[in-house]
């Protein structure tokens, strides 16, 4: 009898639940496939218009012979008074509209947990925004694993300072303070600190819960690897304790040809006509300068035209992604400014959702602005590249303590101000402190910017390896799939036993 019990255990059954994010869906479902491509039986739960994101990956990985599917929800946009297809956080959610996703969202909340029973799930991943499904796997009597579309050290981070409140100690906002007990010595100002941590509000309570389902889940995951997050893996261990295990790069694994690059996210082949694959195919190697700030980001008019005229003054060409932002007090001027660059040859403007694993790979690419999203961190650091960093919002900006000064891979622009993700804030960084960090990142000739380059490319190197046969990530998911069929064996033999 323990044979067959062994032989089912084999069968894992993996449920993922995403949130309702771009940011968070796309590396989720990445690492959804990357347990199919193990053998893992894996299915996603979602609704309709966030599947979309990612079906057409999930079909090819299918028509590759891995076990994966979608499992599609229908979002209750009317009853909570949204149009229909509004179910997604993103640049384009009007603020207004962001609570009836959430209320869309606890909606469904008792299907999504009927449908653990209905599909014999032997674990629960979930993100976690979505801390009640601890509670769900509980009554299963089966594992839940938190996943962090975010850093190890960001995670680390706001532990240290829920435990220690260093910043609470320090006279004013813009007072710097040292993080307590983490592997090197971080310093930050309350202004870089998200908003729930400075003052108690709601949001702070979601937090809270989150980093409490987080300690009593079974584990955590992150598209990381040890090369890159070993000392606070180990940190997080520590601190919330519980597993916690590294499984990335998770695009490197998954997206492998052209295709899976492609049509990852909102972009389709063929929209422009592929002019910016033409364009820069015709730039000489890390000659451009890569320009985004995530799907989340708006800037205001007024800080678009700084970042315009700092990209028109560095000399060197770029492209840079654009989000309409319903700002319209600079008039015409990202038009002119884009029918300007375009006669130059100097520069290329995307408006609106961009091919980014297929720009970074780009050998004309030789550095990258970004807001320091975890997922934009991680594909430039695949892809070799030193970072301007620009932190938002969100843990944008202990993401940039990772890049500057433990990885030293990247040179701040001097952001200081936090703010939330569908908000302007009141910061505008000036031309001349863009241009200064610009310089830094692509200045080939300069040894500051030559060492960075050094560094990131054996990051580069190192994450490639982490994915092959023996390397840290690839131990990692070895690891998980095996105690999780440790796990439903253990649950099997149980239940045999409390039989008559």
């Amino acid at each position: 009898m323990v044979v067959c019990y062994e032989a089912e255990a084999e069968a894992l059954k993996v449920i993922f639940v995403p949130f309702l994010s771009t940011s968070h869906i796309i590396p989720m479902v990445d690492m959804a496939r990357v347990f199919a491509m193990h053998g893992v039986d894996v299915t996603i739960i979602t609704t309709a218009g966030n599947a979309a994101i990612f079906q057409k990956s999930i079909d090819r990985d299918i028509s590759r012979g891995c076990s994966i599917r979608t499992h599609v929800l229908d979002f209750p946009a009317k009853q909570v008074g949204l149009p229909v297809g509004v179910e997604t956080f993103n640049a384009d959610t009007q603020l207004d509209l962001s609570p009836k996703i959430y209320m869309g969202l606890a909606i469904l909340q008792p299907r999504i947990e009927e449908l653990f029973g209905e599909l014999k799930a032997d674990c629960i991943v979930s993100d976690m925004f979505h801390p009640w499904t601890v509670e769900a796997a509980a009554k299963l009597g089966i594992p839940r694993i938190v996943f962090y579309a975010a850093s190890v050290l960001s995670r680390s981070a706001v532990d240290s300072l829920e435990r220690h409140a260093v910043h609470a100690e320090v006279g004013c906002d813009s007072e710097r303070f040292v993080m307590v007990g983490l592997p090197h010595r971080l310093g930050m100002t309350r202004l870089q600190l998200p908003d729930w941590m400075r003052k108690p509000n709601a949001y702070g309570q979601l937090m809270k819960m989150i980093n409490d389902s987080a300690r009593r889940s079974y584990g955590a995951v992150f598209n990381s690897f040890h090369e890159f997050e070993g000392a606070y893996e180990e940190h997080y261990k520590n601190s919330y304790g519980t597993k916690c295990w590294s499984l990335g790069p998770v695009s490197l694994w998954v997206n492998q040809d052209a295709t899976d690059k492609t049509e990852r996210g909102h972009f389709k082949a063929g929209e422009e006509g592929e002019e910016w694959l033409k364009w820069l195919n015709s730039k000489t190697e890390n000659s451009v300068l890569y320009v985004s700030f995530g799907s989340l980001n708006k800037f205001p008019s007024s800080q678009l035209v700084e970042i315009a005229h700092a990209l028109e003054a560095s000399g060197h060409d770029f492209i840079w992604v654009v989000r309409k932002n319903n700002d319209d007090k600079e008039g015409n001027f990202m038009e002119e400014f884009e029918k300007r660059v375009k006669e130059s040859n100097k520069g290329y403007l995307i408006w609106g959702w961009a091919p980014q694993l297929l720009i970074l790979e780009n050998k004309a690419i030789g550095g990258m602005v970004t807001h320091c999203g975890w997922n934009t961190v991680v594909e430039s650091m695949n892809a070799g590249l030193p970072m301007v960093t620009w932190p938002l919002f969100a843990e944008h900006f202990f993401n940039e303590k990772l890049v500057v000064d433990v990885l030293r891979i990247g040179v701040p622009v001097g952001a200081k101000e936090w703010r939330n993700w569908n908000e302007f804030g009141s910061e505008v960084v000036k031309r001349e402190e863009i241009l200064r960090a610009i310089g830094l990142v692509m200045g080939n000739s300069g040894e500051e910017g030559a060492e960075m380059r050094k560094r990131a490319k054996a990051l580069s190197d190192a994450a490639k390896k982490a994915i092959q046969f023996g390397g840290s990530s690839h131990t990692n998911m070895m690891q998980v799939i095996q105690e999780l069929k440790s796990l439903k064996l253990q649950r099997l033999s149980a239940s045999n036993k409390l039989q008559p």
